[in-house]
């Protein structure tokens, strides 16, 4: 109840904040008429559809976006022809048949004389619209519907706060209809308030289709509502670094010990050390390996088999730069304990959506050699179980099926191991000596140089996007060309035409760049192929020049590579002095997606 209270205020807020305002103008359409017959059905429908297009968004991946982009574009065709209904009646009556009874319903709702369907068809068309500023509790509502999926709780949640906003812009209305009304009565203003309201529908328009409502107005701060609400969270105790239960972006954590990718709302990054605990109590039961949607290199695991083992179970995910780093110490301790009685199994809970698609996480099974049971747990069914909140976690399970150990991110593997011998000891087996994993991992999985990180893990999806410096910022979801920008440190920028989603960047023309002025000896970056899977090149330079000897894994040493796979590309690795460089990807064919920049 006090998250749908929250969720409702932080809807109220709505009112105070600037990305309201291009959708004012088809609010106040229904100043001065009856309210309930013309600003209610309007406001209702503007919620429920936003509610509904938010939820799909949140939980249902790129299908559900490129549905809501079409049905964007729809709405502002009919918002476009309304404004011209409202300016030149005669004119709208003769562009086609099929539109002349659609013109007439929206002239009469302009006027006062249509049904509550045409008040309630406006407002679903305004909720396909409207895209409020996220400010934290919408924040927290929305990745809390991406890790919890689809579910009556997280939709309530979404109507309240869409429900809060039509409250607060109903009072506007009624005011404003009051006073709307006795000056079209006085004056006689009719006919030009009508025409004024269809040049305010077609500037409103306007804005939208140039992105003004998620890129100029989202980046103002008219009156600080950000604030308002971070105060009503804190006064609950319902922050966004408090609220485990909805977590589920992440930020790279990084320190001398150790880093990790935690759960985070609102991707503020905390630096944190990666944790052990300092013995091996027992913690109680712990849970079963219950609700994955599948399972790699093994049948279904169950308490019944694997009573008797001691169990580590690792929370990975394949394109996890964090993760990648310790699966050699895994895969060692897999095969060197394995007939002493360990059993690794390696949850696989996906943070990009294409992650979700069981045929990448198979082809990154088997080009990562991991042999050891994978649960593909896409519904975080385990990860929820064991109340987890990093990639990488390890928790170690006894022979009693208890919880004994826990260990969070990188680092750490000697630790870890002496607690996999301890607890095999325990069970009864004969441990031989030494470490299991001796050897120096290549490529990605080759241990970071902490001591000179100073660019972290960087989204390019406008959802949770951070020193974006193209010029106008990032136009949500449609196309748009882009500019590159003088970059400081740990800025980015796109060059060409681009289609930046939620969580990626498409290219949409061949030819385009992402450029990243950074400070680390490694840097990488997640690609993948367009829909049509086809390989796209593309042409890595440092400082303008070819990488030479400081080329990464996946790009040869005149900076050539191809983007073959959704997953991690290592695109440098420096061997001398570590200094700011200027990084510049160009991609030679169009198609390719760019989801984020980590670094080592």
């Amino acid at each position: 109840m006090l998250l749908l209270l929250l969720a409702f205020a932080g809807g109220v807020l709505t009112i105070a904040s600037p990305c309201i305002l291009p959708v004012l103008p088809f609010v106040f359409l229904g100043a001065g008429q009856s309210f309930a017959r013309r600003g209610l059905p309007m406001l209702l429908g503007m919620a429920a559809t936003f509610a509904l297009v938010a939820t799909l968004a949140a939980v249902g991946g790129g299908w559900a976006a490129h549905a809501n982009s079409i049905g964007r574009d729809l709405a502002l065709a009919a918002m476009a022809f309304f404004g011209v209904a409202l300016l030149w009646p005669g004119l709208a009556e003769r562009i086609s048949a099929p539109l002349v009874a659609f013109g007439g319903r929206l002239s009469q709702q302009a006027e006062g004389t249509g049904g509550t369907g045409a008040a309630l068809l406006l407002g679903v068309a305004t909720g396909l619209l409207w895209a409020p500023c996220a400010g934290p509790i919408l924040g927290i509502i929305l990745t809390g519907a991406a890790l919890h999926g689809a579910s009556v709780g997280t939709s309530l949640l979404l109507l309240a706060y869409s429900l809060g906003a039509a409250t607060s812009l109903a009072l506007a209305l009624l005011v404003g209809g009051k006073v709307f009304a006795a000056m079209k009565g006085a004056l006689g203003l009719g006919e030009w308030a009508r025409r004024g309201f269809g040049v305010a529908v077609l500037a409103a328009v306007g804005a939208i289709a140039l992105g003004a409502d998620t890129g100029f107005l989202a980046n103002l701060s008219l009156a600080g509502t950000d604030k308002w609400e971070q105060a009503l969270l804190d006064r609950f105790g319902l922050s966004p670094a408090r609220a485990a239960d909805s977590q589920t972006s992440s930020v790279v954590m990084a320190a001398g010990e150790g880093a990790m990718m935690k759960a985070e709302n609102g991707g503020a990054a905390r630096a944190e050390p990666a944790r052990v605990s300092p013995s091996l109590p027992d913690e109680g039961p712990a849970p079963a390996l219950k609700g994955a949607v599948a399972w790699l290199n093994s049948p279904p695991l169950t308490p019944e088999a694997l009573k008797g083992k001691v169990v580590l179970v690792d929370f990975w995910t394949y394109s996890c730069i964090n993760c990648l780093r310790t699966l050699p110490y895994v895969r060692a301790w897999a095969d060197k304990y394995r007939d002493n009685g360990l059993v690794v199994v390696g949850v696989h809970a996906p943070e990009f959506a294409f992650e979700r698609d069981i045929s990448n996480v198979k082809r990154a099974v088997a080009d990562l050699q991991i042999g050891y049971p994978v649960a593909i747990d896409n519904d975080y069914a385990i990860w929820r179980a064991f109340d987890n909140q990093y990639w990488p976690a390890e928790y170690l399970i006894d022979a009693r099926g208890h919880l004994r150990h826990q260990h969070f991110g990188e680092g750490d593997y000697t630790e870890t191991e002496k607690a996999i011998r301890q607890l095999l000891a325990e069970a009864g087996a004969s441990v031989a000596p030494g470490a299991a994993f001796a050897g120096k991992a290549t490529g990605a999985e080759a241990p970071p140089d902490f001591a000179d990180v100073r660019s972290g893990e960087t989204y390019i999806g406008y959802s949770r996007a951070e020193n974006f410096a193209s010029p106008g910022g990032a136009v949500e979801d449609r196309s748009h060309v882009y500019r590159s920008a003088d970059l400081r440190l740990n800025q980015w920028s796109l060059a060409g035409d681009w289609t930046v989603g939620r969580e990626r960047a498409e290219l949409n023309q061949a030819g385009g760049a992402i450029a990243f002025r950074f400070h680390a000896r490694d840097l990488h970056l997640v690609l993948g192929p367009g829909p049509d899977g086809k390989p796209v090149r593309f042409r890595v330079t440092i400082d303008g020049a070819a990488p030479g000897d400081a080329h990464g894994a996946d790009v040869d040493a005149q900076g050539q590579g191809t983007v073959t796979a959704e997953r991690l590309y290592q695109l440098v690795r420096q061997k001398g002095p570590i200094a700011d460089r200027l990084f510049r990807i160009e991609f030679l064919d169009a198609n390719v997606r760019a989801y984020a920049f980590t670094f080592g």
